[in-house]
């Protein structure tokens, strides 16, 4: 069993900064790509950011120089650091980790997601 927590989500001015962290725990060999996703009232679940096992990074144009993703790997556990906010970036937030357990191919986990909410 894989489980995938969520937190840091809230409520934040525009303008704000907010930190979002997601830790796997349970049967893990290793973990290679971990991300998060967002999802606006009546929108589609986009990418907004990844990070490899190489520690390689990719945004979402619409959040570039203004979030950061990371990870610590001692930890099982993926950050994304939300500065500048904007009312536009308000949504529900998801991890989204590719895990290898042992002896299985590597499978995708999503996490139960954390409300982000930016005021203007």
């Amino acid at each position: 069993q894989v489980q995938l927590v969520g937190s840091g989500g809230g409520l934040v001015q525009a303008g704000g900064s907010l930190r979002l962290s997601c830790a796997a725990s349970g049967s893990i060999y290793r973990i290679n790509t971990m991300g998060w996703h967002r999802q606006a009232p009546g929108k589609q679940r986009e990418l907004v950011a990844t990070v490899t096992g190489a520690g390689n990074t990719n945004y979402a144009d619409s959040v570039k120089g203004r979030f950061t993703i990371s990870r610590d790997n001692a930890k099982n556990t993926v950050y994304l650091q939300m500065n500048s906010l904007k009312p536009e970036d308000t949504a529900v937030y998801y991890c989204l980790t590719e895990i290898v357990r042992t002896l299985r191919p590597a499978e995708s986990f999503w996490g139960q997601g954390t409300q982000v909410t930016v005021s203007s």
